[in-house]
This record gives structure tokens, C-alpha cells and sequence, in this order.
């Protein structure tokens, strides 16, 4: 049976969550040094509100991939110890999906500096 939903309980596992990948995830505590100093500059960039939150959000995207790929790579490490191809193409898909947000947040961040500093 499905247990009832309570906004401070899920909230709870959130947190707890969160926790887990502060303690457990070296890329996610790694992410999270280059990111913070990143929205801390972003606050100062002379740009548009809309360009603002795209630099925030792209900075976001990489630690939401990231806690997506920590559950995947749990989720295979859960089900076997041994070395099957399924679990490596598996893990695999979510490193790509990490290296593609973080691709995505160095061409946006690269471009609108681009435009901040030369026009």
C-alpha cells in the first residue's frame, strides 16, 4: 500500500537526500564549489533579469543531472556487484547526461560573457 502523501515528510527526504549526496558524491560536492562561486558572480554580471535566471538555471540543471545519475549508479549498484554490460551502458547514459548539462552551462555562460565584455 502507497503511503500518504505529507509535504514535511517528503521535505524530510529531500533534505536527506541532499545530505546523502553532500556526503556520499564527490562530483556532486565538486559541482557544487565551482557553481556556488558562479551564482555568487552571476549577481554581479551587468545583464537582463532573463539572462540572469538562464545562468542561474543552467547552473541548476548540472546538480539536478548529477543527483539523477548518483540515483541511477545506486539503482545498478543495488541490483548487481558483478560487471554486466546493461549496468555499464546504464551508468554510462547518466555520465553522458552530466557532461552534456555541463556542456550546455560553459557554451551559455561563454556566450553571454562574450557579449557582456565585447559589445
Amino acid at each position: 500500500m502507497k503511503p500518504k502523501y505529507a509535504l514535511f515528510s517528503n521535505a524530510k527526504y529531500a533534505l536527506q537526500g541532499l545530505v546523502a549526496l553532500l556526503k556520499f558524491e564527490t562530483s556532486f560536492k565538486i559541482e557544487l564549489c565551482v557553481i556556488i562561486p558562479a551564482l555568487v558572480l552571476n549577481c554581479f554580471l551587468p545583464i537582463t533579469l532573463a539572462e540572469h535566471l538562464f545562468l542561474a538555471g543552467v547552473l541548476v540543471l548540472i546538480l539536478i543531472v548529477e543527483a539523477l545519475n548518483s540515483a541511477i549508479e545506486a539503482c545498478v549498484d543495488l541490483i548487481t556487484n558483478e560487471w554486466h554490460e546493461k549496468a555499464k551502458m546504464a551508468k554510462d547514459y547518466g555520465s553522458v547526461a552530466v557532461l552534456f548539462s555541463v556542456l550546455f552551462a560553459l557554451m551559455s555562460w561563454v556566450f553571454i560573457l562574450f557579449k557582456v565584455f565585447y559589445e
